[in-house]
């Protein structure tokens, strides 16, 4: 223990020097960056074009020049050192996502790196006011790395749970316009224009924007399926492939599918509503019940012990 201090100090100061070393590289990218935009606003050719971002106005500049250095230079050298497969599954998470943020998996990878060191200098501060032991900074630490994954792995479930809401509205939709006497490519377009908007929405001009390129409809829908990553919308695009194959005209087996998933999210509901008193339960017997019997025995108990006192 005597050890403890000094490895303290070096740790402190390592991460104080990391921090003003950030601080610092993104005061100068701030600075580069409002330097070129002046220049440009003068008319002044650097040798290359000036993009100006306008997320950089109304003070989130300092944020973005952040990310553009300290992230930056993390996520270069994950890039290279991580394991490539590791990097293609965060990868397809944040495609599963939505690629909230734009952040690249090398930048996960350095917010997780980020994370865990903050959490450790939580735990070295806990440590040096609190006593707190050692055996906790792994913890901390562990934590430090998870919440970036637990982020991502809910804004997931958030989007696929807004997917799973807004396709039987945006399916009835494209019945409809196949039913009209439009073809698949441009009643796709008619959801996208007039459907609720959203991922699903999103997802479909994708899907729309890669028919115009010349994919196949097949290929467009093995991607939107690929993407997306939900049971519901894979089992939509696998009838509608099969049924292309098949040569079954499009707006019966779209009708059929829209009666199917209406159908689905009505048990979905009841299965939801039939789950509410188990999960009542627990809150019942651990906070109301035994409040309630508080008020109503508590009197008699004191009356019973202390009555007589």
């Amino acid at each position: 223990m005597e050890l403890l201090p000094p490895i303290l100090m070096v740790l402190a100061g390592l991460i104080a020097a990391a921090a003003v070393a950030s601080f610092v590289l993104a005061l100068i990218e701030l600075y580069l960056h409002f330097s070129r935009r002046y220049l440009a606003t003068l008319g002044v050719d650097e040798g290359a074009a000036v993009a100006i971002d306008p997320a950089l106005a109304g003070g989130a500049g300092s944020m973005l020049a952040v990310r553009k250095t300290a992230i930056a230079f993390l996520a270069a050298l994950n890039e290279r050192f991580v394991p490539p497969q590791y990097l293609e599954t965060l990868r397809r998470k944040l495609i599963k996502a939505g690629h909230p943020g734009e952040f690249t998996p090398g930048e996960i990878v350095a917010l997780m790196e980020i994370g865990a060191l903050s959490c450790l200098v939580i735990a070295i501060l806990l440590s040096i006011r609190f006593g707190l032991s050692l055996w906790w900074w792994p913890f901390f630490v562990s934590v430090g790395l998870a919440y970036p994954l637990i982020w991502l792995r809910d804004r997931i479930t958030q989007r696929h749970h807004a997917i799973t809401r807004a396709l039987p509205y945006n399916l009835d939709l494209l019945t409809l316009s196949v039913e009209a006497g439009l073809d698949f490519a441009a009643a796709i377009g008619k959801v996208v224009e007039k459907g609720r908007k959203g991922p699903m929405a999103d997802e479909f001009s994708l899907t729309l924007r890669e028919l115009k390129l010349g994919k196949t409809r097949e290929e467009a829908l093995r991607n939107l399926s690929t993407r997306v990553d939900l049971q519901t919308l894979s089992s939509f695009v696998n009838a509608l492939i099969q049924a292309d194959k098949m040569g079954t005209p499009l707006g019966k087996i779209l009708r059929i599918l829209s009666t199917q998933m209406r159908v689905e999210r009505t048990q979905r509901a009841e299965k939801l509503a039939n789950e509410a008193p188990v999960k009542m339960l627990l809150p019942l017997i651990g906070f109301i019940f035994p409040t309630i019997f508080i008020m109503l025995f508590g009197p008699i108990a004191f009356s019973v012990f202390f009555g007589g006192q």
